[in-house]
């Protein structure tokens, strides 16, 4: 490709990899929930990891042969591998916050306040990496959000009775949502410090380096607290390669999205998971949407729309 034709192709990548991740990632979550039946909530997040390792490793080879890199990898220096492990270790404390949140009785409130993660990254973006989102991504993050609140809330208020103080499911989820961010703002910061090099490579390089992190420090720790869960993965293994592969599919498109494009634009479209999870629920068990439901499915498309208007 020419130079200009290298600028156009860059401009609008980030969007089908953005789809595709969200696509690979509702997919993995199927995959993670039965396994989590059988194996355990963080034996089930170690499969997606560790299995996902052969994966990323083999996504890697063939970057590095098509973008013709060869053998040479790129030259990486500590700041990039500070950024990236500092977005895998953030992404393993806010799956644990998450699952706190969901812990507690009125949960859906606290995963609701998870998804404040797209606000979240587009402050901490403006704070670390100096990336100020222009006033119709802005416009277009908060309409996404308060749609996703508006489908995360319970439909009747009596799930709410008898729930714990909304003070702490709120501390939990904005934390998880914090630590999400912080992790979209790792993984873009290390692509920041690695100009001129292919998207491609830096999305792949980066899912290997995160997921061999992430399945030391949680293998190492359940491997002290509760080697069992180690034997479950290892003998569900066909579900285990599906969530990892899945799993690994999700990362290379966010990863290498966020190559291209900020983070808070990457995950604001990103959102269109809970959009397509929620119209494939209603179709399989033909519920009628209710008018909170209608709207917050409405503020979704018109957030999803905005964003993907800042080419």
């Amino acid at each position: 490709m020419t130079s200009p034709q290298l600028v156009t192709f860059a401009t609008w990548i980030w969007i089908p990899l953005t789809l595709w991740a969200a696509f690979a990632q509702t997919v993995r979550n199927a995959a993670q929930r039965s396994l989590t039946t059988q194996a355990g909530t963080l034996a089930a997040t170690l499969a997606r990891f560790l299995y996902g390792l052969p994966f990323a490793l083999l996504w890697v080879l063939v970057v590095q042969r098509f973008t013709g890199s060869g053998t040479q990898m790129p030259a990486f220096h500590m700041l990039y591998v500070g950024w990236t492990v500092l977005g895998a270790i953030a992404q393993v404390l806010a799956t644990a916050l998450l699952l706190k949140a969901m812990q507690q009785r009125n949960f859906i409130v606290g995963v609701a306040f998870s998804k404040t993660e797209v606000l979240q990254v587009a402050l901490f973006s403006t704070f670390f990496l100096s990336e100020v989102p222009t006033a119709i991504s802005v416009v277009a993050m908060v309409l996404a959000t308060s749609g996703v609140v508006l489908l995360s809330l319970p439909r009747k208020p009596s799930a709410m009775a008898g729930a714990e103080p909304l003070n702490r499911v709120a501390l939990f989820g904005i934390a998880s949502g914090a630590c999400f961010a912080l992790s979209a703002v790792g993984y873009r910061g290390a692509s920041l410090t690695m100009p001129g090099v292919s998207p491609w490579l830096l999305g792949a390089w980066g899912v290997l380096i995160a997921q061999a992190v992430q399945s030391l420090l949680l293998g190492g720790y359940l491997a002290i607290t509760n080697r069992a869960a180690l034997v479950t993965i290892a003998r569900v293994w066909r579900l285990s390669i599906l969530a990892g592969m899945m799993g690994a599919a999700a990362s290379i498109g966010w990863f290498t999205a966020m190559s291209v494009r900020p983070a808070a634009d990457v995950r604001t479209l990103g959102l269109i998971e809970v959009f397509f999870s929620y119209l494939v629920s209603m179709k399989i068990f033909r519920e009628k949407l209710s008018t909170p439901e209608r709207t917050g499915l409405a503020l979704v498309l018109i957030g999803l729309i905005g964003i993907c208007t800042q080419l």
